[in-house]
């Protein structure tokens, strides 16, 4: 969800896009994108997502640290969340790290790629903004990846 949250936020694409982007986001934590050669992390992510109680645990988890944030405020907080995050990877789960990030870096480009940004009447526009493409570059440098 963190990933998410950080493209939407670099650049705020109204009601309709942020509406594509966070079912892009859903849409990859469920696994709905059919990938099957995922890791056994990623699968217990996406096993716990599934759930109520895991959604609602991950939700309170965000409320706390994103409660009245602005977006640029949104972007940093969580890049510095995904910095955590990869610190915790590579010493709780070193043979699953490079995997998991790169499904964290997944979901981010998919978010990125959910909405046109800047179109007007869906005319115009570009697929990834500036905003959003050095956002992507913020997360893969958060987890530790090359751009």
């Amino acid at each position: 969800m963190l990933v998410g949250i950080a493209v939407s936020a670099a650049d705020p694409s109204g009601l309709w896009g942020t509406l594509k982007e966070a079912a892009a986001c859903s849409s990859a934590l469920s696994g709905a994108n059919g990938e099957s050669s995922a890791n056994e992390l990623v699968q217990a992510v996406r096993t716990e997502f599934e759930n109520s109680d895991g959604r609602a645990n991950a939700q309170k988890a965000l409320r706390g640290r994103f409660a009245a944030a602005e977006p640029s405020d949104c972007v940093a907080r969580s890049l510095a969340c995904l910095r955590e995050v990869s610190i915790i990877l590579d010493a709780k789960a070193p043979r699953d790290a490079a995997a998991f990030k790169a499904w964290l870096s997944d979901i981010s480009q998919e978010v990125a790629e959910a909405s046109v940004e800047g179109a007007f009447l869906g005319f115009g526009g570009m697929k990834v903004s500036d905003a959003e493409k050095a956002t992507l570059a913020e997360i893969a440098k958060s987890l530790g990846r090359s751009v």
